[in-house]
């Protein structure tokens, strides 16, 4: 990156940061938020980190954005941006003071790193070939660091249980409300019924070229999430009773085949989550397609939110 366009980039990036947190309504912070996560991606993008841009796009900008939409529209119909929101100055200057200190801390272990810094590229370009994959962050995340990716998705699952969690009894097994008061024939109708065919090949399409190429499954589930979510706030579909036994399976299937590939390794390569020779690849393609449906639903549901009491007035 040129030195001017990148101290431009840096500039935007901060005055954004500033303005986010600095903002006084709700509306202008959540807006300022997914404006930064979009440039944060064009960042990434500029380092020529494409996974890393892919995810930042996906979920930094858009489902995290779409997250906070709806929590500051649920904030504003509960009635809650008629409270003040004022603190006091002692509030305030604590506030300010631990922003300070984290940032210090930040820029002093930053300085303390050894020169150079360590790294694992070395060793994940010696050993990427026993793989079989030509991404070397598929490689990283399901060969090198499957526990890691394991846990990943065994904790977001444990989030949506947690969300789940917040509903009141009388709305247990029932299902999720995120539909909007929408015309049948409007434009969010018309978005809904076009853009998510589209959305589903090209998710198929980022997770088919994952293992090659920048893609995979987290990156295709954001975008499935989104489509699914977007016909449920047109008011085209429900979302499914979180008591349904088929929509719990759903979610740990893709969990239930990384685990069983992973004992298979410990049966025939000696280790949990280890591959044997010349089945790498297949095997990690085959977690890539078991999770994708699974991480899809979870991160769909996590943004619906707790059901909801049908009998209770909205």
């Amino acid at each position: 990156m040129n030195s001017a366009p990148t101290l431009a980039m840096i500039a935007l990036i901060l005055g954004l940061a500033l303005w986010v947190v600095l903002a006084r309504e709700t509306f202008a912070a959540v807006a300022g938020f997914i404006a930064y996560g979009l440039l944060l991606t064009l960042a990434w993008v500029g380092l020529s980190a494409i996974d890393v841009a892919m995810t930042e796009a996906a979920i930094g900008a858009g489902l995290t954005g779409a997250l906070l939409i709806g929590a500051a529209s649920r904030l504003r119909g509960g009635g809650y941006a008629e409270l003040g929101t004022r603190r006091s100055p002692a509030v305030r200057a604590l506030a300010i003071g631990a922003s300070v200190a984290v940032t210090v801390v930040l820029i002093a272990c930053l300085r303390w790193l050894p020169q150079p810094s360590p790294t694992l590229v070395p060793d994940v370009a010696a050993n990427i070939a026993a793989t079989g994959v030509g991404n070397p962050i598929t490689a990283v995340l399901l060969a090198f660091r499957a526990m890691d990716t394991l846990l990943e998705a065994i904790v977001l699952f444990l989030a949506l249980i947690a969300v789940w969690s917040l509903a009141p009894d009388a709305a247990w097994g029932q299902r999720p409300d995120v539909a909007h008061n929408t015309d049948p024939r409007g434009v969010l109708a018309y978005v809904a019924r076009v853009l998510p065919p589209i959305g589903i090949v090209v998710a198929v399409y980022i997770l088919w070229v994952g293992a090659d190429a920048p893609g995979g499954k987290f990156q295709g589930a954001t975008i499935l999430a989104s489509m699914w979510l977007l016909v449920m706030m047109a008011g085209l579909a429900q979302a499914p009773p979180i008591g349904n036994s088929s929509l719990r399976a759903a979610l740990v299937a893709g969990a239930v085949v990384f685990i069983a590939i992973g004992l298979y390794g410990g049966f025939a390569a000696g280790a949990f989550l280890a591959y044997p020779d010349g089945f790498a690849k297949p095997l990690i393609v085959i977690i890539e397609i078991a999770l994708m449906p699974s991480l899809a639903i979870t991160l769909a549901l996590l943004l619906a939110g707790a059901p909801r009491d049908a009998g209770a007035a909205p």
